[in-house]
């Protein structure tokens, strides 16, 4: 029932519609798995500035999901939904500093910028993220006392990560 309704409204142009039925093509939930089709829909929508769909055609390039693997082409559209505050964007974008990757030199503080930016939206993934830097010293003073309480705000919102 649903990917009938996402192809409706996908249909009659909207961009959440368009973005929720690429969504279902990369889970397979309720069609046929396909990447290649979701990519289409995700590039179509990330460029009307849908945020949602610029960080998963990201990952999707981060991964070569239906797409040739292009990390360069990641960082930037993380970059356009980073523009646009989207904390998972913030997240990911981090990752890419942090690690060095799709072209960005590393580094540890502009990491912890984009990880802190995520945590301040109360994204779970982002005070995960955080908390880890500040258990490492990672960019930041190592500080266990505020990683644990990072790691509590993101295990009090169902993070399995920051619960084990």
């Amino acid at each position: 029932e649903a990917l009938r309704l996402y192809t409706h409204v996908a249909d009659q142009g909207y961009d959440a519609g368009q973005y929720h039925l690429g969504m279902c093509h990369v889970t397979g939930n309720g069609t046929a798995h396909d990447e290649v089709r979701a990519t289409r829909l995700f590039r179509k929508v990330a460029k009307q500035g849908l945020v949602e769909a610029q960080t998963s055609l990201a990952t999707c390039f981060a991964v070569g999901a239906g797409v040739v693997q292009d990390d360069e082409e990641a960082v930037k559209l993380c970059t356009q939904a980073v523009e646009q505050g989207f904390a998972p964007a913030q997240l990911q974008l981090g990752s890419y500093h942090a690690k060095g990757k799709g072209g960005l030199a590393q580094n540890d503080e502009e990491a912890v910028k984009l990880y802190r930016q995520a945590a301040d939206q109360g994204y779970a993934a982002g005070q995960h993220a955080l908390g880890d830097s500040y258990m490492r010293g990672n960019g930041v003073p190592l500080d266990e006392t505020r990683a644990a309480r990072l790691f509590r705000q993101a295990a009090d919102q169902g993070f399995n990560l920051a619960q084990s």
